[in-house]
């Protein structure tokens, strides 16, 4: 078994680098490494990981799909058939192996107006537009900008994650019987303990399988999925939309295909990173971004309603499964088609109560718990903390993961700004000639500002010097700064040298001096 690869970015690394702790050797290729699709193929035990896992997922992915449908304000099927073609697309397009693409709430949010407005045909135009955005921003490079993404954000939205999970089956928990309590207690009950005695089996898959039969043999009458949403009884087949191509039409999608692009963009990258931290791999990105595009246009040419990354079932295959490749994505997908079209009956007596152990596990497993030890708050700077808790409250509040992350980043941006700007100095000292002022720190739009104010125009003598040896200028809002304090020294007759500039910050002088205008 080799270990992964070292030679190679983050953002261009093998896919499946292996997890083991043997000692260092020559890489290898993908094939050969025991995580690869090669090497599960040639394990029984770890094909048997994969194939469990997926089908774990499939399970788990049929009430979300229902639930995202009638969010959207789509027939069932449409749910169904964007989480098939997204898992099974995205298991050959992805650049992060084992993680789940299928329809989610997020993607439900953005697109169900256009469903509400419009019609179906103009929502599967609007997935199909998104999935060519998203094509063209991988391509691009989108996909490089997750490295200006705070560590703070990221442990923000890991743990809003888990609360939505747990809200997201507050709805199964409400207004039910008695004996659906006593179901969640015992599958989460199996959960935690099984792996203790065996993990040959997924201990969610047995929760389920034990759940589902308890209750047909003591007849319990509980919410089932069947209960959800009517199940296909048929094969996806491949459509075109029925809408104009026309400058209009295009007006009317486009708004709605650039948010979805946006967000299901930010939600899988966000996704893949946190599995490259569960199972120290890394992914990649640029791949994943474009191949998240690719996998919603085909899911728009085959009448699905869209998706992007899916955290808590990807969760529910990479944690509780312990699968780390392809094949569990794919067959995650096979699976559910197989299971509501070819099994639907069975399918629909599965209790929920099974299926929110289930998610109440991945939330458990899933949030940082360290993160909010006293010990933890004490060590860490309070703007740090600030961020997380801002980009937790965000989520929550919106139930939508882009925007907290979004929301987390600026305020980390404004804190982060804040606490550079203070880190500037200035230092007067006489010298032979007049006087000299020693400026230290990073000058930007934040620290420059107040530049102006620190120097004694009326007071120097008729020659100043002003040392930026130990400065850097950033930005054109400094350089006007200068400029200003020029001016200011000029309008009382006396003469202003600004010496020490490195090359990039004399370059950028040199460019912009006197032609930013007066006041700017």
């Amino acid at each position: 078994m080799d270990t992964p690869r070292t030679d190679t970015p983050t953002d261009t690394a093998p896919d499946d680098a292996a997890l083991s702790q043997r000692p260092s050797t020559p890489a290898v290729p993908e094939a050969d490494q025991a995580h690869s699709v090669l090497g599960a193929l040639r394990s029984g035990k770890r094909l048997r990981t994969e194939v469990l896992g997926g089908l774990v997922v499939a399970l788990a992915l049929i009430p979300e799909a229902l639930s995202f449908s009638i969010i959207a304000g789509v027939d069932p099927r449409l749910g169904i058939f964007a989480s098939f073609t997204m898992a099974v697309s995205i298991a050959f397009l992805g650049g992060r192996p084992a993680m789940i693409s299928a329809a989610t709430g997020a993607v439900a949010l953005v697109v169900a107006p256009v469903v509400r407005d419009h019609g179906v045909d103009y929502l599967i135009a609007t997935v199909i537009l998104a999935g060519v955005v998203q094509v063209a921003m991988g391509l691009l490079g989108v996909a490089r900008l997750l490295r200006f993404i705070p560590r703070s954000v990221m442990i923000g939205f890991v743990n809003a994650l888990a609360i939505l999970v747990v809200l997201s089956q507050l709805p199964y928990l409400t207004g039910v019987p008695w004996a659906v309590y006593a179901l969640v207690a015992a599958g989460i009950a199996i959960i935690a303990l099984l792996p203790r005695l065996t993990t040959a089996v997924p201990a969610a898959l047995v929760a389920i399988v034990l759940l589902t039969v308890v209750t047909v043999v003591a007849g319990l009458t509980v919410p089932n999925v069947g209960d959800q949403g009517e199940l296909p009884d048929a094969l996806p087949t491949l459509l075109l939309p029925q809408v104009p191509l026309t400058l209009e039409t295009l007006g009317i999608i486009a708004p709605y295909a650039l948010a979805m692009a946006l967000v299901g963009l930010l939600e899988s990258l966000m996704t893949a990173k946190l599995v490259d931290d569960v199972t120290d791999t890394h992914s990649n990105k640029g791949r994943e971004a474009w191949g998240q595009g690719a996998a919603n246009i085909i899911t728009g040419f085959f009448g699905g309603m869209g998706g992007c990354a899916m955290i808590g079932q990807t969760m529910i295959n990479v944690k509780v499964s312990g699968a780390r490749t392809r094949i569990s994505t794919f067959l995650a997908g096979v699976f559910l088609l197989a299971l509501v079209v070819g099994l639907g009956d069975v399918v629909g007596l599965i209790p929920m109560a099974a299926l929110v152990a289930v998610m109440v596990m991945v939330s458990v497993a899933t949030f940082d718990w360290h993160s909010i030890r006293p010990s933890t708050l004490r060590r860490m700077p309070l703007s740090e903390t600030a961020v997380m808790v801002t980009t937790v409250a965000a989520v929550v509040a919106t139930h939508n993961l882009a925007i907290g992350v979004i929301a987390g980043v600026l305020v980390a941006t404004v804190l982060f700004a804040r606490r550079v700007a203070h880190l500037t100095q200035v230092t007067r000292r006489a010298t032979d000639e007049g006087c000299e002022y020693v400026v230290t720190g990073a000058l930007f739009f934040a620290s420059s500002n107040d530049l102006v104010y620190q120097f004694d125009y009326a007071g120097d003598p008729d020659r100043v010097v002003i040392d930026l040896s130990g400065a850097q200028v950033w930005d054109a809002s400094t350089v006007a700064t200068l400029d200003a304090i020029t001016t200011k020294y000029a309008a009382r007759g006396k003469q202003v040298a600004i010496t020490g500039l490195d090359a990039p910050s004399a370059d950028r002088h040199r460019r912009l001096t006197g032609n930013l205008g007066a006041g700017h």
